[in-house]
């Protein structure tokens, strides 16, 4: 599978056929082929022997993707959502990855004791800003010392890009695909500051793909 801004069809086709509902297999088919998160966090721990520790991990996409890519460590998501957990689990099964891929039904501040690769992609919206800081906090804490943060989030910015993603977000929870309303919004500088504080190095970056949404990929190591 080649490594670009999004997953190769081959992949997109084999990991779509693994859910089981036709509007879940339109919705995974439309989310592989267009939001280029999946290949960016493949490539940021293409190289890493490391388990990942995907909170608030929705279906499980993160977890096909990087087994697809042969990155065979073990995978563990979180999420609050049974459905999601109920539906992943059923692809994880279909794929014959149970033995690596493991998805629980926990709310993210009931996060394990564990220390890898984290991932925090599209969550952080959906906390207040305090609980914010604490999960940043206690996913640093999950971070091997040769791990890698991988957080992809809208920032709130005046621009359109963040007027455009507030009125996504509004329909999604209309329909009932998110369960929960988005609470805060964080700004740049207050994702900077709770990791900086951790020890980590950080980079910010805008990650959007097709998409008008104002998405940035945060990416954060130990220093060294």
């Amino acid at each position: 599978m080649k490594v670009r801004g999004r997953i190769d069809r081959t992949t997109r086709r084999h990991i779509t056929g693994l859910y089981d509902h036709r509007l879940q297999r339109l919705y995974v088919r439309a989310k592989l082929a267009g939001d280029p998160v999946y290949a960016a966090a493949i490539a940021i721990v293409a190289d890493s022997a490391l388990p990942m520790l995907d909170i608030g991990c929705g279906i499980g996409l993160l977890g096909q993707c990087l087994n697809a890519r042969g990155h065979t460590q073990p995978y563990l998501g979180l999420d609050h959502d049974k459905r999601k957990i109920d539906t992943g689990r059923r692809a994880a099964q279909q794929a014959g990855l149970d033995a690596v891929m493991h998805l629980q039904h926990v709310d993210a501040a009931e996060l394990p004791a564990m220390q890898g690769n984290v991932a925090v992609l599209d969550v952080l919206h959906y906390l207040s800003a305090d609980r914010q800081i604490a999960l940043l906090q206690a996913a640093s804490l999950r971070l091997a010392p040769q791990g890698c943060l991988i957080i992809r989030n809208v920032l709130r910015e005046p621009n359109w890009r963040y007027l455009a993603t507030r009125v996504e977000e509004f329909f999604l929870h209309a329909s009932g695909w998110l369960p929960d309303r988005a609470q805060h919004y964080p700004s740049a500088d207050e994702l900077l500051v709770p990791l900086e504080d951790a020890g980590l190095e950080v980079s910010i970056k805008p990650l959007r793909g097709r998409s008008p949404y104002n998405s940035y990929l945060i990416v954060a190591r130990r220093h060294g």
